[in-house]
């Protein structure tokens, strides 16, 4: 396994968030270098949303709800890792731990189901 272009399944969270920060860092190379600004965080906002979107249909195809032709697993495997990373990207840009929100919502969770 390349380690520079591919990570462990058993990565951390916390390795994962900094991974996708670094990524975003080089979208903004390009943005700055296309549009001469970077994206701001509603604009990240939006294109999660818009991926979100893509995901749903993805889910509704996996279980022959919606008409789609192709490689649908494979879209679907793709477009998951994309939505986490933007989730990950977010939770930078306004400053969560995102290891420490889940792990405090899931605190939450598992106290009231218990």
């Amino acid at each position: 396994m390349n380690s520079e272009s591919s990570q462990p399944a058993d990565v951390t969270l916390a390795d994962a968030a900094k991974r996708a920060t670094r990524v975003r860092a080089l979208y903004h190379q390009l943005e700055v270098q296309y549009h001469n600004t970077e994206w701001s965080t509603e604009e990240d906002m939006l294109a999660f949303s818009s991926d979100i979107g893509v995901l749903a249909r993805l889910v509704m195809a996996s279980e022959g709800r919606w008409d789609k032709d192709g490689d649908v697993r494979g879209e679907l495997k793709d477009k998951m890792g994309e939505c986490l990373w933007w989730l990950l990207v977010m939770s930078d840009r306004l400053d969560i731990d995102i290891t420490e929100a889940f792990g405090s919502f899931m605190d939450g969770v598992e106290a009231k189901l218990a």
